[in-house]
């Protein structure tokens, strides 16, 4: 069974991107292998095996990202007066006044240093079907933080 990738518009995009940039890379990896293989004992030639090792990791990450982009499912904008589900970007407040923004997005598109967070993690998973207003109980290994929701879920950026 194939299993569904959700992502956002702009996650599908950077796929594309990246894919892009791999496919274009194949050339100068061959170069890089065709001149280490010039150097003759392929056993003990160091340029050889970096480059094949290159080549192979490039090869499995355009087969995963081929694979993701096959197998897509688009998030949609969410709607006003829902509640938080993949792609809404939500302010959390917490009792001591801290905010933070978050964009609940799917797993392969995650990237918590971006504010993106996957809707399986502990977070995502405390914010999915809430409103604005809720407080948000956070249960993380490192504790838990009640937050209280404040921006409307159909806000779809961080900018």
């Amino acid at each position: 069974m194939k299993k569904q990738f959700h992502l956002t518009a702009e996650g599908i995009n950077e796929f594309k991107g990246e894919l892009n940039i791999l496919i274009a890379s194949r050339t100068m990896i061959a170069d890089k292998i065709k001149t280490a293989r010039e150097f003759g004992d392929l056993s003990e030639n160091a340029e050889y095996s970096a480059a094949m090792q290159e080549q192979d990791r490039t090869e499995s990450r355009i087969a995963e990202i081929e694979y993701i982009l096959q197998n897509v499912e688009e998030i949609s904008k969410p709607t006003k007066g829902g509640m938080v589900q993949l792609g809404s970007v939500v302010e959390l407040k917490s009792k001591g006044g801290k905010s933070k923004s978050y964009k609940v997005v799917g797993t392969v598109e995650a990237n918590p240093s971006e504010g993106k967070i996957s809707d399986e993690s502990p977070i995502g998973q405390a914010l999915l079907k809430k409103t604005v207003g809720e407080n948000v109980e956070i249960v993380t290994p490192a504790d838990t933080t009640v937050y209280k929701l404040l921006v409307f879920p159909s806000i779809t950026s961080l900018d």
